[in-house]
């Protein structure tokens, strides 16, 4: 039982949850190939930071790439570097960030409402639905996320701590992890903690509060890490400035550019689905936690906080002109927190109302999945349905097995027992998902690529013609050429000279009816156009049903 290991240490139960979550997001980290076009752009960037010894830089597809800033770039070069260019290395540090999360709210939760308390919101944290798939997904969100989260909770656990020596150094801490959050995904990670803490301070009426956080010596230390790539890259690049902090952030954030225009609603089914099993008790949890009386709400200064944390970072990016479902990742721990709070107290009291709707959760999931199993492929006829419906069926058969298992238990034993049975149920359903995921994703490049590449011989030219694999280079360990398609590349063929591989369609025929070898990578119905442009002798080397690739007449030359 839980409360039976009430005396023992932090390091204990640290340790404990760092082997079960090394477990859950390490195993099958690396068995499928990479999605696109998030994994492949976030693969390519720090695969050819290796490869060039430019840290500074940023390059996508060889072209200057100012999207992002460039910690997660760096850590992913770092894993590139010692264990391979592998899907695993590639993955370790979403994964490791996930894992970090999981253990800060374990160390919150702890402190501010208990050990149980820490141990559930943990749990809950790092078997939410979308929390488990970005752990094991490359892309930034993760990392700003967690970054973001250790920020806010140092700085809260900092203002509470009496010791000055302990609480210096939680709030240096939270200047640190701020810093990082902004070299992770840029502004937000200093925009939206100061937002929340602000908005603390506001409702607490507690501006005096300003003067013990050591406010001057922490922006030393925030720009001490954060400023110097952004100087050394606008000193290298004269163009950064403008794309980086006007277009990326500003116009992102305010216009349609991008091109991501969601309702102001989207993100709310977005978390009750990624949030399950847990968005079950989402009510009940935020319903315990809020004060009483506005009289009351200094007595409740933590809960207060992860309140205004969770709701806060839902409108502003609720608000924004460009969303995308994982921005809505910052909003889990502070919710996660919440959930564990009041789950410690259905385990120690042994009374909850409303927990049992954990085994209605666990049905919920299982009728998604039916729906998702009958509408995917008519949006995705490529999906593999063979693998599909049988991954779905071994699915759907977890979730009503533990939803009825939850039900027998809760009638015989209690809620105890129905939070062990969602938790293991839930557990075991994201680990048997795993083996669902090269079926529903089947746009990787992985396949063509592997017998592409031992075809290629030095000087041969690879042409991704009218579209762009994001993965591809990744795969071939080489720039390729890109015919009539720029996109996210845009902006840096406009500020140096691209012309040898962002080609037109003058150039590429020029080069196909040339001496030299080429290889086009295209889709079906692109190679359908270019056999009615008179293409001319060629081979079909490499295929599957989206995609084929061609050998020109000059390859036998």
């Amino acid at each position: 039982m839980i409360t039976s290991f009430t005396a023992h240490s932090h390091f204990r139960d640290l340790l404990l949850l760092t082997l079960a979550f090394t477990l859950l997001f390490g195993l099958f980290l690396g068995s499928r190939p990479l999605s696109v076009p998030d994994e492949g752009r976030y693969a390519e960037i720090p695969r050819e930071m290796v490869q060039s010894g430019d840290w500074i830089t940023p390059r996508l597809n060889g072209v200057k790439y100012f999207e992002k800033p460039a910690l997660v770039y760096w850590l992913t070069a770092v894993s590139i570097s010692i264990f391979g260019l592998n899907e695993w290395a590639l993955r370790l540090w979403p994964a490791l960030f996930a894992l970090a999360g999981c253990l800060g709210v374990y160390l919150a939760g702890r402190r501010f409402f208990g050990r149980t308390a820490g141990i559930f919101a943990a749990v809950v944290l790092g078997t939410s639905l979308l929390f488990y798939a970005m752990s094991r997904t490359l892309i930034l969100d993760m990392a700003v996320s967690i970054l973001i989260s250790l920020a806010l909770l140092c700085f809260l656990a900092g203002v509470s701590e009496s010791e000055p020596r302990r609480r210096k150094i939680l709030l240096y801490g939270f200047y640190a992890a701020s810093a990082l959050a902004m070299l992770a995904k840029g502004l937000i990670g200093i925009v939206i903690p100061a937002m929340i803490i602000g908005s603390w301070i506001l409702v607490m009426n507690d501006w005096k509060l300003l003067r013990s956080i050591h406010l001057p010596t922490g922006l030393v230390l925030f720009f001490a890490i954060a400023a110097p790539w952004h100087f050394l890259v606008q000193s290298a690049n004269r163009e950064f400035f403008d794309f980086y902090f006007i277009h990326e952030h500003f116009q992102r954030y305010l216009t349609k550019v991008h091109g991501r225009f969601k309702p102001f609603w989207f993100f709310l089914p977005i978390l009750l689905a990624g949030l399950l099993p847990w968005s079950a008790f989402l009510i009940q949890a935020v319903r315990a936690a809020l004060p009483r009386s506005w009289k009351e709400r200094h007595l409740h200064r933590e809960t207060v906080f992860l309140l205004l944390w969770a709701v806060l970072v839902f409108l502003f990016f609720s608000a924004s002109d460009s969303k995308l479902i994982p921005y809505i990742l910052p909003v889990f721990p502070p919710l996660a927190i919440l959930i564990g709070r009041y789950f410690a107290g259905a385990w120690e009291n042994g009374v909850a109302p409303g927990l049992r709707a954990g085994f209605i959760a666990l049905g919920v999931l299982a009728s998604l999945l039916i729906i998702a199993a009958f509408v995917a492929p008519r949006f995705r006829p490529e999906i593999d349905k063979a693998a599909l419906f049988p991954g779905i069926v071994l699915l759907v058969a977890i979730m009503l097995a533990g939803a009825a298992t939850s039900w027998i238990l809760a009638r015989r034993y209690g809620n105890r027992s129905v939070l062990i049975a969602v938790i293991a149920t839930t557990a075991l359903f994201l680990t048997a998902a795993n083996t669902l995921m090269p079926a529903v994703d089947t746009r990787s490049i992985k396949t063509i690529a592997g017998e592409l590449k031992p075809m290629l011989r030095p000087g041969d030219d690879v042409i991704s013609y009218h579209t762009y694999y994001q993965d591809l280079p990744v795969y071939l360990e080489r720039r390729i050429t890109v015919v009539d398609w720029t996109g996210e590349l845009a902006f840096g063929t406009t500020v140096e000279d691209t012309s040898g591989w962002m080609i037109n369609d003058a150039d590429f025929w020029h080069r196909w009816q040339g001496r030299g070898r080429v290889y086009v990578v295209t889709t079906r119905k692109n190679y359908d156009t270019l056999l009615s442009a008179k293409l001319g002798p060629h081979q079909v080397v490499a295929g599957n049903t989206l995609n084929i690739v061609l050998r020109n007449e000059g390859g036998d030359r």
